[in-house]
């Protein structure tokens, strides 16, 4: 009898007023949908750095002919440039090292510019040789900068991570305002279904005042109210669910991976720990929305 009394009390209070629960339903939806991508946003973010970090390399560029710097007095001599790749091949800091003439660099500037008219006025010897060391971590730089950066015939270190670093903070402060926008929507959803649920209270406050009077308790005139919020949340988390498994499908495999190819992306493993979190907030910002918003009319 009492669970067919609270369904009944929940379906009607959901079709009471169609338009205020498909209200909440799409408000929900949308909340939780941004929500949701902040939080692959963030995903992103990380497993773009995971990416990168790892392809870090330090640039350790040699004197030449036409070096213009006052560390150089001369191109290196093959002396100093075996003596330089001894002192990095023994370094305990460096997981690879690859030597790179200026023939080299001249060929990766061609491939890299190939289209472009600056061609016309590099050659080969306008490009430093240099050694390109990736290190076991990347956040020791500046140890392996001490080391090099002094020896003779070095011209400069140049660490990638710092160029890399300025990009994630422009990614982290776009994250910032996504959950920012994201938070924003989930307080504009918490108003409107305390409104509704306020509403829906007002209307049925005759009933929750008999019920109260014949023994009623708080939790059993509550529930119904709760369940009313948790339902219309949980169709909005489900079409959110949907919307998020659509960025990934259209947006992110369809368009952005095949035309970006140098970089990595969110796997599913992020979608499928994303859902869950997306689903639950919204089943639980409805639910206490609803609990705080009738305490009112639990007074008799």
């Amino acid at each position: 009898m009492r669970i067919r009394f609270i369904s009944q009390e929940v379906f009607s209070g959901l079709f009471r007023n169609v338009t205020m629960t498909l209200a909440v339903v799409l408000t929900v939806a949308v909340s939780l949908t941004l929500f949701g991508t902040g939080l692959l946003v963030r995903s992103q973010v990380d497993t773009m750095k995971d990416y990168w970090y790892d392809k870090v390399e330090v640039s350790v560029f040699l004197c030449g002919e036409n070096s213009d710097s006052g560390a150089c007095k001369g191109a290196i001599s093959a002396a100093q440039r075996d003596e330089l790749k001894a002192t990095l091949d023994s370094s305990s800091l460096v997981e690879q090292l690859y030597y790179e003439s200026s023939d080299d660099a001249y060929a990766r500037f061609q491939e890299q510019f190939k289209d472009s008219p600056i061609l016309e006025n590099v050659t080969p010897a306008a490009l430093p040789e240099s050694f390109r060391v990736k290190l076991y971590n990347p956040e020791d730089y500046a140890l392996l900068a001490t080391t090099v950066e002094k020896a003779p015939g070095v011209e400069v270190v140049r660490d990638q991570k710092r160029l890399l670093d300025n990009f994630f903070t422009l990614l982290n402060g776009l994250q910032a305002l996504a959950l920012g926008i994201a938070a924003a929507m989930l307080v504009v959803t918490v108003l409107l279904v305390a409104n509704t649920m306020r509403l829906s209270a007002f209307s049925r406050r005759r009933e929750t005042g008999i019920m109260k009077l014949v023994g009623a308790s708080n939790y059993y005139i509550r529930l119904p109210f709760l369940l009313e919020a948790a339902i219309a949340a949980a169709v909005g988390g489900i079409i959110a669910c949907a919307a998020i498994v659509g960025i990934k499908v259209f947006l992110i495999d369809d368009i952005l991976a095949p035309k970006f190819q140098f970089t990595a992306f969110v796997g599913w493993s992020d979608v499928h720990r994303v859902l869950p979190i997306v689903l639950l907030t919204g089943i639980c910002l409805a639910s206490l929305a609803a609990f705080f918003a009738i305490r009112r009319y639990l007074k008799v």
